[in-house]
């Protein structure tokens, strides 16, 4: 297994590398990276991974991403499977905010409140393939998509990239951009993968080990909008600062995990490792790095009767998301990281997803 520094220098070299030939999708409306037998498919809509196949201890190839059967399925979704979310991920509250003595009131789409970037986010419409490389040693696709000024009620033009690219033995990096044309404007990119690591139609996660390398949470009201406050997870049922298995304190929570973590930092926007999950039975482990100060994990609560890949019915905690990002509602709470983006100051969100086999 690479150490940290190594992944560092790859995301370093990725973000460098710009050469790339014409985008083909495959028969099937989906775009297709593979580097032995570890192969990821894409869409245009909502910049989507539509699937992630790997081989479990046993040499046996398995699907660990939720997601459907054809492309044109993630063009009205509203899981958000495999999307990247934005212009905001996450909630903002009342969908309103005041930025440099400007009011903008939001597109809301979830009571009051904006989830996701509003009913026409980022998730909900179709990026372009700018950038599409299948072959090397590092093979990667790139989407990008124009976000006007006032989309759903956001100021100024903004152009943001979205690049997966395949490294090493099982790795998968994730990076994401954004450029603020003319106007300040808040951006929170996030990745909303549902994942699975005994196969997206093996049932639910709850027996999943997993370990959040995060010390806080931001602790929501009935509504999940922050209340502002950042508390210590020692003792609660989100103390997962050592791995144990979800099913081992889920139950002391109403409706399951949908909590953002203050990642423990080593330095600002330093790439570090955040959580861990191993599936047990299929020997699977996953590791994911990243340079963001948020985690949000959720245990896919509001899954119920989702018809999915070959047929398959999705239920509730039928898989998680590790979704790293900024910290919700961030635009109403100024003791929060900023998420502001200005001209001439891009954002960068990276990813890294270490995939390996541990008895």
């Amino acid at each position: 297994m690479a150490n940290i520094s190594v992944s560092v220098c790859l995301i370093t070299l990725f973000l460098c590398f710009t050469s790339g030939s014409v985008a083909k999708q495959e028969e099937d409306g989906t775009y297709e990276l593979r580097k032995g037998d570890f192969s990821v498919k894409f869409t245009k809509w909502g910049a989507s991974i539509v699937s992630v196949v790997l081989p479990d201890k046993h040499g046996k190839l398995a699907d660990v991403v939720l997601g459907f059967d054809s492309a044109k399925e993630y063009k009205n979704d509203s899981t958000y499977f495999g999307a990247i979310v934005g212009r905001v991920a996450n909630r903002i509250a009342g969908a309103q905010f005041t930025l440099n003595g400007t009011h903008y009131k939001l597109v809301a789409n979830e009571h009051e409140n904006m989830l996701h970037g509003g009913p026409k986010g980022f998730s909900k419409v179709a990026w372009r393939v700018s950038k599409y490389e299948k072959g090397g040693d590092s093979p990667y696709i790139r989407f990008r998509y124009h976000s006007l000024d006032g989309e759903m009620g956001f100021p100024g033009d903004l152009i943001a990239t979205v690049t997966y690219m395949l490294v090493e033995d099982y790795q998968l990096i994730i990076t994401m951009k954004a450029k603020a044309l003319n106007k300040a404007t808040p951006v929170n990119l996030a990745q909303h993968a549902y994942w699975n690591l005994g196969g997206h139609n093996s049932g639910d996660i709850l027996s999943n080990q997993i370990q959040i390398f995060g010390s806080h949470i931001t602790p929501v009201d009935k509504e999940l909008i922050p209340t502002g406050k950042i508390v210590p997870v020692k003792g609660t049922p989100f103390d997962f600062l050592k791995q144990d298995t979800i099913e081992s304190k889920i139950n002391k929570l109403p409706n399951g995990y949908d909590i953002n973590y203050v990642l423990d930092e080593t330095a600002p926007n330093k790439v570090r490792l955040a959580a861990t999950v191993h599936h047990k039975k299929s020997g699977r482990m996953m590791e994911l790095y990243t340079n963001a100060p948020g985690l949000q994990f959720y245990t896919s609560n509001g899954l119920k009767d989702v018809k999915g890949k070959g047929g398959f019915v999705y239920q509730v905690h039928a898989a998680l998301c590790l979704e790293t990002q900024g910290f919700p509602d961030s635009v109403n709470h100024p003791n929060f990281p900023s998420q502001i983006v200005i001209p001439g100051k891009p954002y960068r969100h990276s990813m890294l997803f270490k995939f390996s086999i541990r008895a």
